[in-house]
């Protein structure tokens, strides 16, 4: 789909859209053409008596003879005091979604100025081209047989609004971001068949044209290591495990400042290993890398908008798969830290690659801070629903900004305890340690733990 930003003009062609705030509250775009067409909008909206106005609600008509645009939408904003970045990056997700819905290729969307609204027309419409381009993202690599009505329309998008050259380069970093949104989302969404470790290291290697730089670490040289703990998950696969390190340097200081770290779990497909999973739903268990995605379009981010910061991210890729050669319930294993870990559960495979990954991460690179994105554990969902994901943190300051970060976009976090107290829970009677409790209570605390 192709953005554009251009200054306030007749609209030729396409379909027109224009706001309207809660309570059905023409916007001056929405008056100006009500007023044109001889009342026209407001005969739209009695004819909807379920539109409001309210965010996310969207209706549309062709345009009649004598308007030279094809389809005249009015797009719901809300109350014009809510009216913030989250509710416009979703007004525009909820345009692409109605043009490709009623087929239409091409859309300009009014964008005024508002009493009572903060942002300017050009910030509003950064946020809403935002929300445009993550609501067009597909995955239709192995469709074949679409029919032509199932396919998406939609083809551009113009923004009109005061300030269209400010806007359009405030959106061009936005833009970078999205583009690591979608790579995360094409990682996630392959098959596993398509995604094992070696494949998903190899796709990396693409991402030295984005300007960074790329290490992959073979089974090798992480046995060379001792990244004991990560190995094991992945011994029952014919697909040997790979870490890849991603590393930006944008710190004005130099790149021996110290990075932010980033380190994601990559486990590309989880059976469960021996412990093995239920049969039902297993298919989804391709995006037990999902963490090591994030992380991946986190790094293509930073580096297309040349952030000017540091930043290494760590990637643990391994399959767990049950075979004759997979690790065992019982097992012991050595971590890179030189803690013995007894494995109770071949299932709870997430926080062993990630031991050691962290703890290369802390070792090598010396980081001012380390995030780790992980699919962990079903126990979060159980304790936190669908709406709110799970934060620990071993520093306050950091979860602070964590949480405050997440607020502000919209995807929300919660900080949950890590206590000493947990530790009697792991306690292993022939190892350090064990890689779950003896029973199902606080899965998730236990697992940080």
């Amino acid at each position: 789909m192709k953005i554009s930003f251009a200054t306030p003009a007749a609209v030729t062609t396409g379909a027109l859209v224009v706001g309207v705030l809660a309570d059905r509250t023409l916007s001056p775009s929405a008056q100006a053409v009500d007023e044109e067409s001889g009342g026209l909008l407001r005969r739209v909206l009695d004819a909807s008596p379920r539109f409001k106005g309210g965010k996310d609600e969207v209706t549309s008509i062709p345009a009649p003879g004598g308007l030279a645009v094809q389809r005249l939408v009015l797009l719901g904003l809300g109350p014009a005091e809510a009216l913030d970045a989250g509710v416009l990056a979703r007004a525009g997700g909820t345009l692409v979604a109605h043009l490709n819905q009623v087929g239409e290729t091409a859309a300009t969307v009014c964008l005024d100025p508002l009493d009572g609204v903060a942002l300017t027309p050009a910030a509003m419409a950064v946020e809403f081209a935002a929300g445009a381009r993550l609501r067009a993202y597909r995955f239709d690599r192995y469709r074949t047989k679409q029919k032509p009505e199932q396919k998406p329309t939609f083809e551009a998008l113009t923004l009109m609004a005061d300030g269209a050259e400010e806007a359009g380069q405030a959106f061009a970093p936005v833009d970078k971001v999205v583009d690591g949104v979608y790579l995360t989302r094409d990682l996630v969404s392959e098959p596993a068949n398509e995604l094992y470790p070696d494949a998903f290291a190899e796709r990396c290697k693409a991402l030295s044209a984005d300007g960074l730089e790329v290490e992959i670490l073979d089974a090798a040289r992480l046995k060379d290591l001792g990244m004991n703990a990560l190995l094991g998950v992945g011994n029952g696969s014919v697909h040997e495990s790979r870490v890849v390190i991603l590393k930006w340097s944008g710190d004005p200081a130099g790149p021996e400042a110290p990075p932010l770290a980033f380190v994601g779990k990559g486990v590309t497909f989880d059976t469960g290993g021996i412990s093995l999973k239920p049969a039902s739903g297993m298919e989804d268990m391709k995006w037990d890398m999902g963490g090591a995605g994030v992380v991946t379009g986190l790094m293509k981010a930073l580096a297309g908008r040349k952030a000017r910061v540091n930043a290494v991210g760590l990637l643990g890729l391994v399959e767990n798969m049950p075979s004759g050669s997979a690790q065992r319930p019982g097992d012991v294993v050595t971590s890179l830290s030189g803690q013995t870990i007894e494995v109770i559960n071949t299932d709870a495979e997430g926080r062993l690659v990630l031991a050691d990954v962290l703890w290369y991460a802390q070792e090598r690179f010396q980081p001012k801070a380390m995030i780790d994105l992980a699919t962990l554990t079903g126990a979060i969902i159980v304790a936190l629903g669908q709406e709110v994901g799970g934060l620990f943190a071993s520093d306050d300051a950091l979860a602070e900004q964590l949480l405050a970060a997440a607020k502000g976009v919209g995807d929300k976090l919660w900080r949950l305890p890590l206590d000493e107290g947990y530790d009697k829970d792991i306690e292993s009677q022939i190892a350090d340690m064990k890689n779950v409790a003896s029973n199902r209570w606080a899965g998730a605390g236990i697992a940080a733990q």
